[in-house]
């Protein structure tokens, strides 16, 4: 053999080698994303139930109005007067340091 048939013979092999290595490593990569992409799907859902559950979207179907929601295992919601009044007490950002318009009375 020639310098040049076992330079292109090294050349084959070291190309082989470096597409096994990265097969490999695609494939490893590609497992961790897919138990990160499991992980994620089930974190923070252990002990939740869907709202509203199947059994209320059965009466629901039925015609039945379902009053009392069972809960679905999140933290309690403050009531919408609750949200009202807290909104009323807020302050504007900054304590408004700014000029607004004046109305014109009508001419």
């Amino acid at each position: 053999m020639t310098d040049a048939d076992q330079a292109a013979k090294a050349q084959q092999e070291a190309t082989k080698k470096h597409e096994e290595e990265a097969r490999k490593k695609v494939a490893e990569e590609r497992k961790a994303r897919e138990a990160a992409g499991k992980e994620a799907a089930t974190k923070g859902v252990e002990g939740s139930k869907p709202t509203p559950t199947q059994e209320e979207n059965d009466l629901a179907a039925m015609g039945v109005h379902v009053v009392d929601k069972e809960p679905d295992g999140s933290d309690e919601q403050p009531s919408p007067s609750d949200q009202m009044a807290k909104s009323k007490d807020a302050k504007p950002a900054g304590g408004a340091n700014y000029q607004t318009r004046q109305a014109r009375p009508a001419s």
